[in-house]
């Protein structure tokens, strides 16, 4: 008798993945629709759960043509994740076309430098290196320079603060700050300011080539892109200025665009707190009558039991009188007695709706389902009025 081993299920018709290729497909989806898809308050498990679903659609490449997805996490009060549709191949992929690309011109001597790169030419304390390569790394930043504002950006010197004695490097007899040998200019993009910082990469190699090796550094980004270039046997930093400068005019652009969903994020935050707030002064005031009713409700109680004393108190002095007892001084303390007891009544006079409540912060949390009482972010007046 012939058995017939069972075929084992395809990954790809497994429930995890099935279940993840359905998320995927609705996320890219919302992202074409919306562009920007923003997860509210994630906690870690959820991060992971949308970092493996982005995984997915990138694996097997669920994205529009010509378009990319990236998720940062928003620098708001609730941390979300935001999920985005991008533009172009990612920076790191390194496939681009010659107009993804475009040669930036790097000038062949330095003459009538830009202000920053003359500044930079000038000083005793910047770039230290042997003078060819400072020749070099000077009409690079030329080249950015230039290019840079032809394009209508702002380009300015940045003032780099020494650091101690211990990242000091000896040069030519002396000690220098270990930031003296870069050359460090700043590009204005559209109210984003980033740093273009160049330097030998390899300074106390003993190989010639590597020691003659320049390398280009913008900083980290939120996205975790590209930061760094440097001289390599395919490419030289001549090469890929166009590189640096598209990834600074990215950055610029998503910076803006990071801005204005924090401020949309801290306005609905803003919007929610407002409600909250309104909520809880309501549900403040409700407690804060009810409180006054219940002591209202005391003090008649009290009033009553007050009144009826007074009254057994006086039959008690009518038979005293009878007695031939001197009942001058309780004749005195009934009327005080009854007295006191009008002042207890709050029915004496006709009772009104409370107004004019006032409440602390301490008042109002209990009703704020994890608000806080000073503001969206934590910052309030201290004082609230009903």
């Amino acid at each position: 008798m012939t058995t017939h081993k069972k075929q084992p299920t395809p990954y790809s018709e497994r429930p995890i993945p099935v279940a993840r290729r359905a998320k995927a497909t609705k996320l890219v989806e919302r992202l074409v629709a919306e562009r920007h898809v923003v997860i509210s308050e994630p906690d870690e498990d959820e991060i992971t759960e949308w970092r493996r679903v982005i995984d997915f659609a990138k694996r097997h490449k669920l994205a529009p043509a010509g378009k990319r997805i990236e998720k940062q996490r928003l620098w708001n009060a609730g941390r979300d994740l935001q999920i985005s549709l991008v533009d172009g191949p990612h920076a790191n992929s390194g496939r681009r076309s010659p107009e993804e690309n475009p040669r930036v011109s790097v000038p062949g001597q330095l003459r009538s430098p830009h202000r920053v790169v003359a500044a930079l030419r000038d000083s005793e304390r910047r770039l230290l290196m042997p003078p060819s390569l400072r020749r070099r790394a000077l009409l690079l930043l030329q080249g950015i320079a230039a290019e840079a504002e032809r394009r209508g950006y702002k380009v300015r010197e940045q003032r780099v603060p020494e650091r101690d004695h211990r990242s000091a490097h000896y040069y030519n007899g002396r000690y220098f700050p270990a930031s003296c040998r870069e050359g460090v200019l700043e590009i204005v993009i559209d109210g984003f300011t980033s740093c273009v910082t160049i330097k030998q990469e390899f300074p106390q190699s003993a190989d010639p080539d590597r020691s003659q090796q320049l390398a280009l550094d913008i900083g980290y980004s939120r996205s975790k892109r590209q930061h760094h270039w440097g001289d390599r046997k395919r490419s030289k930093l001549e090469d890929v200025l166009g590189i640096v400068l598209r990834e600074l005019e990215t950055r610029a652009v998503e910076e803006q665009q990071r801005k204005l969903d924090e401020e949309r994020a801290t306005e609905e935050r803003r919007i929610n707190w407002e409600a909250a707030m309104d909520t809880a002064r309501e549900k403040a005031a409700q407690a804060r009558f009810a409180t006054i009713l219940r002591e209202q409700a005391r003090q008649w109680q009290d009033a009553d039991a007050l009144r009826q004393y007074c009254d057994a108190l006086e039959r008690r002095i009518n038979v005293a009188v009878e007695e031939d007892v001197d009942v001058e001084s309780a004749r005195v303390w009934l009327r005080w007695a009854r007295d006191y007891a009008e002042t207890l009544d709050p029915l004496t006079q006709l009772p009104t709706m409370p107004s004019g409540l006032t409440f602390e912060p301490e008042d109002l949390k209990p009703h704020l389902n994890g608000w806080s009482p000073y503001g969206p972010e934590a910052h309030a007046s201290a004082w609230s009025t009903f």
